[in-house]
C-alpha cells in the first residue's frame, strides 16, 4: 500500500539508478511531474514522459546515471529566506553539490531558485 507516493517514486528512480538501469516507470501525479521536472532542469535526469495507462498514468524516466542518492524530506519543513544555508548544511554533502526541491508559492523548484526570488516554502526533497 503506497504511503507517500513522491517517496516512492524518488525510491524507484534511486534503485534503478544503483542497478544501472537506463530507464524507469513510476506513478504518475502532478507533485512528482514537477519534482522529475526540476531534476530533468538540473541535469540529473533525461527525458520524461507521460503514459497513460486507464489508471491514472505513469511516467517514464530516462536515466542519466548522475543521482547518487534522492530522498524525501519528512516531516516536511517550513523554510524562510534567511533558513536556507541550515537545511543546505543539514540534507546536502557538501557546499554547492545537490539540490534542495520545494515548494513553495511559486510552484516546486530548486532552493537556489528560490533563494534568488527571495521567497520561502516548504521542502519535498533533496538531491545530488
Amino acid at each position: 500500500m503506497l504511503q507517500d507516493t513522491l517517496a516512492d517514486a524518488l525510491t524507484v528512480v534511486k534503485n534503478a539508478e544503483r542497478i544501472g538501469d537506463r530507464d524507469c516507470v513510476v506513478k504518475s501525479s502532478k507533485l512528482i511531474g514537477n519534482v522529475l521536472k526540476v531534476m530533468h532542469d538540473n541535469g540529473y535526469i533525461g527525458s520524461f514522459e507521460k503514459i497513460e495507462d486507464g489508471k491514472g498514468g505513469l511516467f517514464k524516466v530516462e536515466l542519466k546515471g548522475k543521482i547518487i542518492d534522492c530522498k524525501i524530506i519528512k516531516p516536511r519543513f517550513a523554510v524562510t529566506t534567511d533558513k536556507y544555508e541550515k537545511f543546505e548544511k543539514r540534507f546536502l554533502p557538501a557546499r554547492n553539490m545537490g539540490l534542495l526541491i520545494m515548494s513553495t508559492s511559486q510552484g516546486v523548484m530548486e532552493h537556489k531558485k528560490a533563494k534568488e526570488l527571495k521567497i520561502g516554502g516548504r521542502l519535498l526533497s533533496y538531491i545530488y
